[in-house]
């Protein structure tokens, strides 16, 4: 898996709250990527385009264990690359086939704008106009089948160890 896409840059300690809001909580799954960063960024969503790239400080998706990697996965971002990912937030990219890759130096690597080429496969992560190359830490492969295979519920239907979705 190969992205290439413009890059919106957050900072440290990206709390799920803030992903995933309380006044989006009980919406559907699409309207809730509309709330994506509503308190600190208002009408962010509205500005994505599919493709576009999320860069993190430290600690991304610290706090609950609501399911903000969806949400950031349905309001059309590529992937996320970040210093550090919060370990239940990395396992919920995982669960939901959103592509997350930590890479220490990313956050400076990035202005808000440019442009990144992450390869997911190998953890390469490019800004091209700057010319910087940074290695990050790819994922363990048993984790990267589960991003390939769609997630966890599409790879448990596959396996035939739930019943598909109707």
């Amino acid at each position: 898996m190969k992205f290439k896409g413009r890059v919106w840059v957050v900072g440290d300690n990206i709390n799920t709250d803030l992903i995933l809001p309380n006044k989006a909580f009980y919406l559907t799954h699409e309207e809730q990527a509309q709330y994506v960063f509503h308190a600190n960024r208002p009408g962010w969503a509205q500005s994505v385009r599919a493709g576009d790239i999320l860069i993190g400080g430290r600690n991304f998706g610290m706090g609950s264990s609501r399911a903000a990697a969806r949400s950031l996965k349905n309001l059309g971002l590529a992937c996320l690359v970040a210093e550090s990912l919060n370990g239940l937030f990395m396992r919920n990219c995982v669960n939901f086939a959103f592509p997350a890759v930590e890479c220490t130096g990313v956050h400076a690597a990035f202005n808000e704008g440019e442009e990144a080429t992450v390869n997911f496969e190998t953890a390469e992560v490019n800004n091209t106009a700057r010319s910087i190359t940074l290695q990050g830490r790819p994922m363990p492969e048993q984790l990267m089948a589960l991003v390939r295979a769609g997630g966890i519920y599409p790879l448990l239907e596959q396996e035939g160890l739930i019943a598909p979705k109707t």
